[in-house]
């Protein structure tokens, strides 16, 4: 089975335990994250989305941030670990349990948007795009991350970091579904967004645990990251 979502219910009890190597992949993944998009956005005292949050571990990062923070996630397990987890931190964080496709929020609710780890996932990219658009406030910004779709993306993140190295389960991804940049762009457009410059994403060291840690690359050909925008005004016609 390819693009088995379960896999994020099957862990959410043991989500914050560091027990799991392939959920502190994810969690070292986060800081590598913020590096980069830190310097695009003051994250104080801005409403943000946090969609396909699974157990939280951006959403937090965030909230430390002073970010007002909303998760959304369709695994119902992982938002209920989530949601323990930060009540256990004094962290407030709104979560709930939904899909990108049909996101349970206001036109204009939010002043971001962050879709890490997502977009390769969904079910019907230009839905979610469109969601997310409706729901950001103008001027708003998408902060993402994803994965190129090319020989050497689908061995790096399938046949090394599955089938090899298990940095995740086998079955987390369908190459199929994986994003050139270029059609992501296009993508963007067709709803609105303005794209934005882009990044590489990837491994950059070892921790103390021989984890690895993550951080921008200048190449692109295997994960990639970038913000989009909404625009502030509409063009006049």
């Amino acid at each position: 089975m390819r693009n088995d979502l379960t896999i994020y219910d099957k862990v959410a009890d043991r989500w914050w335990s560091d027990g799991i190597r392939w959920v502190r992949t994810l969690k070292n993944l986060v800081p590598g994250r913020l590096k980069w998009f830190d310097r695009h956005i003051d994250w104080q005292g801005k409403d943000v989305l946090d969609l396909g949050c699974a157990g939280g571990f951006m959403a937090e990062a965030l909230a430390e941030r002073g970010a007002h923070v909303t998760g959304i996630d369709p695994a119902s397990d992982a938002i209920d670990a989530a949601h323990d987890h930060a009540r256990a931190g004094k962290l407030r964080i709104a979560y709930d349990v939904g899909v990108g496709e049909a996101l349970p929020y206001d036109d204009a609710s939010f002043d971001a948007v962050v879709c890490v780890d997502v977009l390769e996932h969904v079910a019907d990219l230009h839905r979610v795009l469109s969601e997310i658009a409706r729901t950001m406030r103008p001027g708003g910004l998408l902060l993402f991350d994803t994965i190129n779709r090319n020989p050497m993306a689908r061995l790096a993140s399938i046949t090394i970091a599955e089938d090899m190295l298990r940095l995740l389960p086998r079955g987390t991804h369908d190459p199929a579904m994986f994003i050139k940049p270029k059609e992501l762009r296009a993508a963007f457009q067709g709803v609105g967004l303005v794209p934005g410059p882009i990044t590489g994403l990837g491994p950059r060291g070892f921790n103390r645990r021989l984890d690895l840690t993550f951080g921008p690359l200048p190449s692109t050909a295997v994960l990639y990251m970038g913000v989009a925008c909404k625009p502030a005004h509409e063009a006049l016609t």
